[in-house]
């Protein structure tokens, strides 16, 4: 075990997608197999309706000093940060504002103001004068936060599609060993954009039912928005960061490498900082995403790291895919697992398996941890141009 210094607990989450707000309502949703957040809606896709996993709960406004960052992107940031607004400050009380730091995930932004503001000055010839380009530029995100939270510790944003987020914990985790900070807030924040939707779509990545994973039946994703904030430190917490892995296998610019090597070894390596072997956990959040290549690339990686099994399931079919926001959102249902009454995220599809496909163990409503098993969790996620990243997370030891 590392070491107190080392080490990094997880003191809060604040969290809201297609779910709910607020670890308790997200919980049950979850817990529920609740998949109502995923509607088809027009406006999205150039062509008929998209299915799209929206945020549906009330969001805060952003402060009139802050005026120029004003879009839905920070607006569910600050939904985020206010369930967790009271540990925030209680940290920045102890350490000082300069040990605090701020690490976001994102791959949108705000380009859904920036599309409205294009479209407008197509329409009218001007840019509306309430827009500045601040308000989708892709690394604002965390120095808004900053400006908001008035820290002056390290804050920066990560944007490398879908393992963003997932990275920003690694990097918390980071600047709690080297003893730059001693709390930073972590996590990510994706909303959704017709750019996105379309960009996806002309991929011939997304599907018009609900994403179906792991199924011989499956035709790809829907796409998601949310936010999920961690509080991380060194301070003991129920749930500790245990391990995490990284790798880049750089084998296309948006389909996995068929061998999934580099998911692999991003998985392995998690394991090896955590300390652990691949049957200590007790519980998977697979990235199956529902599309052909991937989930097929990632149940083969699942067969030969755990050829004994282990409980998993893929979570999007419940929040839509959330992209930046993926990582975060994806790890903080493995926190509500760990904490919550040992019921696990069931894997909501056709049960239809793919017979080309090894079979794993997916979950069903009701699937419990093991009695005997300590509630180690395992989140993965895999992104456009090779990025993977497995993150382990366990109840306190």
């Amino acid at each position: 075990m590392a070491s107190v210094q080392q080490r990094s607990f997880i003191n809060a989450v604040g969290v809201i997608n297609a779910l709910g707000a607020g670890c308790e309502t997200v919980r049950a949703a979850l817990l529920r197999g609740d998949t109502a957040g995923l509607q088809p809606e027009a406006g999205w896709a150039i062509e008929g309706t998209a299915r799209v996993g929206r945020v549906r709960s009330p969001l805060p406004g952003v402060p009139p000093p802050l005026r120029e960052h004003d879009c839905r992107n920070n607006r569910l940031l600050l939904a985020a940060l206010a369930q967790i607004r009271a540990d925030v400050d209680r940290v920045i009380a102890r350490y000082g504002r300069h040990r605090i730091g701020i690490v976001l995930g994102t791959s949108t932004s705000g380009i859904a103001e920036g599309e409205a503001a294009i479209g407008a000055q197509l329409r009218d010839g001007a840019l509306p004068a309430h827009f500045d380009y601040v308000q989708q530029e892709i690394g604002a995100v965390a120095p808004f936060l900053a400006r908001h939270l008035d820290i002056d510790g390290p804050a920066y944003t990560v944007s490398t599609a879908c393992t963003s987020s997932a990275k920003a914990l690694v990097s918390a985790r980071l600047l709690l060993r080297a003893n730059i900070c001693d709390a930073v807030v972590a996590g990510g924040v994706d909303t959704l954009c017709r750019l996105t939707v379309n960009g996806f779509g002309a991929l011939e990545s997304t599907s018009p039912e609900l994403s179906n994973p792991m199924s011989r039946n499956r035709r790809g994703i829907n796409i998601g928005e949310g936010a999920a904030l961690f509080l991380i430190s060194r301070e003991q917490g129920t749930v500790e960061l245990l391990g995490a892995g990284e790798s880049s296998d750089a084998h296309h610019v948006s389909a996995p490498d068929p061998s999934g090597e580099g998911a692999e070894l991003a998985i392995r390596a998690a394991l090896a900082d955590a300390g652990l072997a691949a049957a200590d956990i007790a519980y998977v959040n697979l990235h199956a995403t529902a599309t052909p290549k991937n989930d097929a690339m990632e149940s083969h990686v699942m067969a030969r790291v755990f050829p004994e099994g282990v409980a998993c399931s893929g979570t999007k079919p419940l929040t839509g895919h959330a992209l930046g926001a993926a990582g975060a959102t994806e790890a903080a249902l493995c926190w509500l697992a760990i904490a919550g009454d040992g019921r696990l995220p069931p894997h909501v599809w056709d049960g239809e398996a793919d017979p080309a496909l090894p079979r794993l163990n997916l979950t069903a409503p009701g699937d419990c941890f093991a009695p005997d098993r300590t509630r180690i969790c395992m989140s993965n996620s895999f992104a456009f141009g090779g990025s993977n990243v497995s993150l382990v997370l366990s109840p306190s030891l």
